[in-house]
């Protein structure tokens, strides 16, 4: 076992000077030069707690993924994180003190965006999804570790939003009464994919459950959108999750904590130019599927309201918050996209069919 960051990278068979990379608020992150760029980290047990499960999935995953661009005559290099193996030949590093660290090869040429500057940009980044879930599509999901247990199980999280509010462990439920009854109202929608999923109708995939913009690496001269990271939450699950969470935030006219609702739209625009991305570059994808796309992001902002306004409820236990409305705000700019989305149903799903 290592006793410090330089013992640690000696396991990985690389020397130089560790510098703080990048401003990710889950794993401590640094850059290592040692005749090529390699990136190491910290995995955060706080949030994972079986580090080894983490990596076993995330190995699978991106292995997988190397033979696949391999064969379509692309290159590995850039197309998929690159993790390397100890001198012992595992996948990480355990530190006498219980840390774990894993390192992989700095992906050179590339660079990421928070915010879509362009429709452009949005299509490029559902490419890079769409082109995941398709090398994927025959990768065995079932044989992933779950390391988030129900992450998107969404008929336990319309229970545990219900015991949040008959708990009501903050005493805040009484002023919240109408963006309760939003979600209460909204129970059916959250058996579809579930159930759809345990019946078959849906096929399991390898799901990534983070598809933001900026877990896509954009090739720094073109902003074609050549890699999807951060891999952790890989797991089994359905496409529609990573369709309809990347659309939650893509969709968005403004911030998750936009006060005024004024300025919360959902942008058909934005999901045109997602949905036809994502379309053109995942040919696996299934009648079923295809249909539930709309309803996929209707879900998933339903979803993340419902864990919002909970946890407000709770006392502001799970999120972390900037001042003591803020996970109202939240919940109340999903709800507010919610609406808008159920609205605008029939326009998206002419949107897919065309």
């Amino acid at each position: 076992m290592a006793a410090n960051i330089y013992d640690v990278l000696k396991h990985f068979n690389i020397s130089g000077e560790p510098k703080p990379l990048g401003n990710g608020h889950i794993n401590e992150t640094y850059l290592v030069s040692d005749g090529g760029d390699y990136v190491l980290q910290k995995i955060n047990k706080n949030v994972f707690h079986d580090p080894v499960a983490v990596m076993e999935n995330v190995k699978a995953v991106t292995e997988h993924l190397k033979r696949k661009i391999s064969e379509a005559g692309g290159d590995p290099a850039k197309g998929t994180l690159n993790f390397i193996d100890t001198v012992e030949g595992l996948p990480y590093c355990l530190t006498e003190n219980g840390d774990y660290y894993r390192a992989y090869v700095y992906v050179d040429g590339v660079k990421s965006y928070d915010v879509a500057e362009s429709p452009d940009l949005l299509y490029q980044a559902a490419r890079a999804f769409g082109k995941f879930q398709n090398m994927l599509a025959d990768f065995p999901a079932g044989t992933l570790h779950e390391v988030i247990p129900s992450f998107h199980d969404t008929r336990k999280r319309f229970r545990d939003f219900k015991a949040s509010v008959e708990k009501n462990a903050s005493g805040r439920a009484e002023n919240v009464t109408d963006e309760i009854k939003f979600i209460l109202d909204r129970e059916d929608d959250c058996g579809v994919v579930i159930d759809a999923l345990g019946s078959g109708e849906l096929p399991v995939r390898v799901t990534h459950n983070d598809t933001k913009l900026n877990n896509v690496l954009f090739d720094e001269n073109t902003d074609e959108g050549v890699c999807v990271i951060d891999l952790d939450t890989v797991m089994p699950g359905s496409l529609l999750y990573d369709f309809g969470d990347a659309l939650r935030f893509a969709g968005s006219s403004g911030a998750e904590d936009e006060k005024d609702l004024s300025k919360i739209r959902f942008e058909l625009e934005n999901f045109e130019y997602f949905t036809k991305g994502f379309l053109v570059a995942t040919p696996s994808i299934t009648e079923n599927e295809k249909e539930l796309l709309p309803f996929s992001v209707k879900l998933m902002t339903l979803e993340c309201g419902m864990r919002f306004l909970a946890d407000y409820i709770d006392g502001d236990v799970y999120f972390k918050t900037a001042y003591p409305e803020h996970n109202l705000v939240r919940a109340r700019t999903q709800i507010k996209l919610v609406s808008e989305i159920e609205q605008k149903l029939d326009r998206m799903k002419a949107i897919v069919n065309k």
